[in-house]
């Protein structure tokens, strides 16, 4: 079985466990935006977590959150288009509002380098305040786009046991 046929087979299996879920339309279509949401920032490591975290403080269901992020994995191969994307458009929103962090040259770079509190605000702020501009539309987007699917599978759960009873 080809790699690709293996990564496939993955993502459909975790789209049936999203669509698997018991829960209400709205506590899933939320779990998914948060997950869509948190997918899109930079913070490597962390995503989980913080989808876990949003997921229980907006009373959304953290199983779809989870899934969502790691369906959003599949943006993996456009990461760097992402990212330099998400940092243009952060060091220009930073440049506006007066307080724009000194620009880093982008040299030969080394994971140390991450550790450092100026790499984080040559790099890592306009980052973050970049992926909110494709964040947010994309987790709006996305609860749109999944709840009319959960509203009709909770109908017809509904439909079911409703036909079952006598």
């Amino acid at each position: 079985m080809s790699v690709i046929r293996k990564l496939i087979n993955y993502f459909n299996s975790l789209v049936a466990k999203l669509l698997g879920l018991h829960d209400s339309p709205t506590s899933l279509a939320g779990g998914v935006a948060i997950g869509i949401f948190v997918g899109f920032t930079p913070l490597f490591g962390l995503k989980t977590l913080l989808c876990l975290g949003a997921a229980y403080l907006l009373r959304c269901n953290p199983i779809a959150a989870v899934i969502a992020v790691t369906l959003h994995d599949v943006c993996a191969p456009f990461w760097p288009v992402i990212l330099e994307v998400e940092y243009e458009i952060g060091l220009w929103i930073l440049k506006v509002l007066h307080s724009a962090p000194e620009v880093t040259e982008i040299r030969e770079f080394h994971m140390r380098d991450f550790m450092k509190w100026t790499t984080f605000l040559g790099i890592g702020l306009p980052m973050l305040v970049g992926s909110l501009f494709l964040s947010a539309p994309s987790a709006f987007i996305s609860y749109f786009a999944v709840y009319p699917v959960f509203k009709r599978r909770a109908d017809r759960r509904a439909a079911m046991i409703e036909a079952e009873s006598p």
